[in-house]
């Protein structure tokens, strides 16, 4: 049972569009996981739906809908959907290649490992694996970091998070989460902002880790 869920702010923000990308996949794939958010989600599109049919109308020029297919037409950037590993988020397969076996894991330290998924700019989205038992490096944040649980669990001093849990972290958290020991854990992590680290072996590898 989902436990933690995405903020109410983010969600109106992602039903607006007005969201990064890395930002706007770890939501979509929360909300394929939790029934709770996903109803949020869709009663915040047709408030939006409403508001867009009461709005005015405006004149559009005569090569826009040419316009808008080429555009479409153009993005090479979109790869086709792939068969997903079930234990996957759909909206996540096709960061990953379809499923766990195909990411390409570095390692970080300490058994831990993550790999960077391809968004924009803006945020970074990252995959990250944590052995059981495992300890993060207690670590603050200078930004918004939302991690979703994939697989496994862990636990920091605000609560126990497990799959399909989101938590989200501002400047006021400081923690240091620990996988369950009972199984690996995978997450999807996303932050715009690097993280502040308090011991100086995690520093001096953040530039390299680009955490």
């Amino acid at each position: 049972m989902i436990k933690h869920h995405i903020p109410d702010d983010l969600l109106m923000r992602y039903a607006a569009g007005t969201l990064p990308e890395a930002f706007d996949l770890i939501i979509a794939a929360h909300i394929s996981m939790c029934d709770e958010c996903r109803a949020s989600a869709e009663s915040l599109d047709a408030i939006g739906g409403n508001l867009i049919d009461s709005c005015g109308t405006q004149a559009m020029s005569d090569d826009s809908f040419t316009r808008t297919l080429d555009l479409i037409g153009s993005d090479a950037s979109i790869p086709p959907r792939r068969n997903s590993d079930p234990s996957l988020p759909v909206p996540l397969a096709d960061y990953v290649g379809g499923s766990l076996a195909s990411v390409k894991w570095r390692p970080v330290g300490m058994g831990v490992k993550q790999a960077i998924l391809p968004t924009g700019p803006e945020a970074t989205a990252r995959l990250l694996f944590i052995p059981a038992g495992t300890a993060v490096p207690d670590h603050g944040h200078s930004g918004t970091e939302l991690t979703l649980v994939l697989q496994g669990a862990f636990e920091d001093a605000t609560a126990r998070f497990e799959k399909g849990d989101v938590e989200t972290a501002d400047a006021d958290l400081e923690h240091t989460p620990i996988a369950d020991i009972s199984e690996d854990c995978i997450c999807l992590a996303v932050t715009d902002a690097p993280l502040r680290f308090k011991g100086w072996l995690p520093r001096l590898a953040q530039p390299f880790l680009k955490i």
